[in-house]
């Protein structure tokens, strides 16, 4: 998706194999780099089918994923983002790392492209913020982030001062929607197996490992909690 401004006609000075796009709009000329487009186009469309976690097509989705981060960083230090587009295109694809660093990088891009005017960059740097706190071991902010522990989709720990007014401010759906969105991700997909499971849990991440441990504890914890006495006004 382009953002609205970065609709329009190609302009005259394009030069064939040039990285850039000169688009015409409302009498403007706004030059997007157009292998970041492409790039972003590419992410989009492979997350839009992404396939199955823990298969090879998965680990190839991924090792594709790290060459385009990789590219967008270089285009970064070679100051070839000159647009709003340009930022938001370098910041979706850095929201898919896999480190803290990724996702700050993710923040500070769609910050940046906000900042020029590109709406869809405001939920952006919101969800990017989260993910940046997750990957830290961190509550989120906004509740843009859930994740898969196995048997079912949870929201990942959330700040719970955050109103729906900020999310508001951000074009983040109320909490409501963010967990109508989780059960309907749990419905679509079924638990793992316990073999499954352990690989799953073997390849994870350490902030992520540590969080399907605690929340492991706690479920075993409620199940084993004795059933509670009636107290004196119970028994009466």
């Amino acid at each position: 998706m382009v953002h609205p401004r970065a609709f329009g006609t190609l302009g005259p000075q394009f030069k064939s194999g040039s990285s850039h796009f000169l688009f015409v709009d409302r009498s403007e000329y706004c030059l997007i780099n157009y292998e970041l487009a492409s790039l972003y186009q590419a992410d989009r469309q492979e997350h839009d089918s992404q396939p199955k976690v823990m298969t090879p097509e998965y680990q190839a989705m991924r090792a594709r994923d790290l060459r385009r981060r990789e590219r967008v960083l270089a285009l970064v230090a070679a100051d070839e983002l000159h647009v709003a587009e340009d930022y938001y295109h370098a910041a979706w694809i850095m929201n898919h790392g896999d480190t803290p660093d990724e996702a700050k990088t993710a923040h500070e891009l769609a910050l940046r492209a906000s900042d020029l005017g590109c709406r869809p960059a405001c939920w952006l740097a919101a969800a990017s913020y989260d993910r940046w706190q997750m990957y830290q071991g961190k509550p989120q902010k906004y509740g843009t982030n859930y994740v898969y522990d196995g048997c079912r989709h949870r929201l990942w720990d959330l700040d719970p001062d955050t109103t729906d007014e900020e999310r508001a401010a951000w074009d983040v759906q109320p909490l409501a929607e963010q967990l109508r969105k989780m059960e309907e991700a749990t419905r679509q997909q079924p638990p793992m197996s316990a073999d499954e499971l352990r690989s799953y849990e073997a390849s994870a991440p350490a902030w992520f490992r540590e969080a399907l441990y605690r929340w492991r504890a706690e479920a075993n914890l409620s199940q084993n909690l004795p059933a509670r006495s009636p107290d004196k006004r119970e028994r009466r």
